[in-house]
């Protein structure tokens, strides 16, 4: 029996569909790309905003073509994740060639589903939202060996006005911290040089388990393990840091000066009504501190603009912020609506056009402030991560400690040497791009 995998939406689904997987492949099932060779497919669906719902909808509409014999040879059709979970009844009602529905903490249940409607019998699992799986097998790596995710949480409990995780992943809650250190042993001796920690917040590691935020322990703990190379951190609510955490990072050479702060706003009126629990004073304040202690710290937020009630007075609040702290890593989201959500029924909805013409500002100011700073890094020298080749242009795509996989820049590496994806290369910065790097090797 051949099973395709596909994996929709953000790193932390990306973590369950290597789960997945892994159990898959244990219970003997053989995996292929192909999808007129599948006898089943299974679909690990995002639906955190509209855009990732429709992809979500979409792909599934398209691999229920392949259960028509003239065009594939599809015996089962499973949705997982998190549309499934949020909209279970619609897509039995509206898609019925879906066979089964995995929720997002059933996913240990996926062999069981996947065999069940082999026998013939259709049926969906489900667990309380409030579950923590612990699998105990070994995932199957998607990101190409060097570097893997580390999903140290799950769920939240900030219930922001415009976010539906908490009704889908529930209350945050941790794994303990022996089977994560456990996990990264075997994730580093299959070949991981760099550890992405984790979560809905990853800050509050801990505070469920062992009665205080145990991040920096985690931290140390990790750093502790032979052939790992490096640490990055993301997901890491600003009023949630504190000196202990900017120590270690100061301290611990395996852990990246960089961290992931998403912010999402900076007009203290719109953070209220997003139910964020900081305000601008406070934001200005950790940024300056984790410079100040940090010097070559490398900062990356998310905004939404468009939020309901945001006024030009707040835009231009927020566009100020961005011109006056120049992170070196921002991306901006348009506000979407999402149903059972406070925010979707508040009043002073603000136009889509207009959503997007202040995205486009916000953007377009970044991109004055991350060429500037790609400039500065001119003559620097620093380590990289090789990612793979540009064979047209005789280069090489690398990662700086400055760069997420899939969400920041590269640093294109131009040289007659021979490397390969995980190679870890010191290289000088020889120009700049808008959002990328060039360099040589040293």
């Amino acid at each position: 029996m051949k099973v395709i995998f596909v994996s929709l939406g953000c790193d932390k689904n990306l973590v369950d569909s290597e789960v997945m997987l892994g159990l898959l492949r244990d219970s003997g099932y053989e995996f292929t790309d192909d999808e007129a060779e599948a006898d089943v497919i299974i679909i690990n669906t995002c639906c955190f905003i509209h855009d990732a719902k429709e992809e979500s909808i979409q792909m599934i509409l398209d691999m229920a073509e392949y259960k028509k014999l003239e065009k594939g040879k599809c015996k089962a059709l499973i949705v997982a994740g998190c549309l499934g979970q949020r909209y279970q009844a619609e897509i039995e009602q509206d898609i019925p060639e879906v066979d089964a529905i995995v929720g997002t903490t059933a996913y240990d249940k996926i062999v069981e589903a996947m065999e069940s409607v082999l026998q013939g019998k259709k049926g969906n699992h489900f667990a309380s939202v409030d579950e923590l799986p612990l699998v105990n097998t070994k995932r199957i790596l998607t990101t190409g060996g060097h570097y893997a995710y580390l999903k140290i949480a799950e769920g939240c409990d900030k219930h922001c006005t415009y976010c539906i995780i908490p009704k889908l992943r529930g209350h945050f809650r941790s794994v303990p911290m022996e089977r994560l250190i456990e996990e990264a042993t075997e994730l580093v001796a299959l070949g991981v040089k760099e550890l992405i920690l984790i979560a809905q917040e990853t800050t509050l590691y801990g505070v469920d388990l062992y009665g205080e935020k145990s991040l920096p322990q985690l931290l140390r703990e990790l750093a502790k393990i032979e052939g790992l190379y490096w640490i990055r951190l993301m997901y890491c609510y600003p009023e949630e840091i504190d000196d202990a955490l900017i120590s270690v990072i100061k301290e611990e050479p395996k852990i990246c000066h960089y961290l992931d702060l998403p912010i999402q706003h900076a007009s203290d009126a719109i953070l209220k009504r997003m139910g964020r629990r900081t305000d601008s004073a406070a934001l200005r304040e950790i940024i300056w501190k984790l410079r100040r202690e940090i010097p070559d710290i490398c900062l990356r937020t998310t905004l939404i603009t468009g939020f309901p009630g945001e006024s030009e007075a707040d835009h231009e609040i927020l566009m100020d912020f961005v011109d006056d702290v120049e992170f070196e890593r921002l991306g901006v989201f348009t506000y979407s609506p999402e149903e059972n959500t406070p925010a979707a029924d508040m009043d002073d909805q603000v136009a889509e056009e207009l959503k997007e013409e202040r995205q486009a500002e916000l953007m377009m100011l970044q991109q004055e402030i991350a060429f500037d700073k790609a400039i500065d890094m001119v003559g620097c020298e620093m380590y990289a991560f090789v990612e793979g080749k540009v064979v047209e242009e005789n280069a090489y795509v690398a990662r700086t400690y400055m760069d997420a996989p899939n969400v920041d820049g590269y640093l294109f590496v131009k040289t007659d040497v021979e490397l390969i994806s995980g190679d870890f290369v010191r290289v000088k910065i020889t120009g700049a791009l808008e959002y990328d790097l060039i360099g040589e090797l040293i």
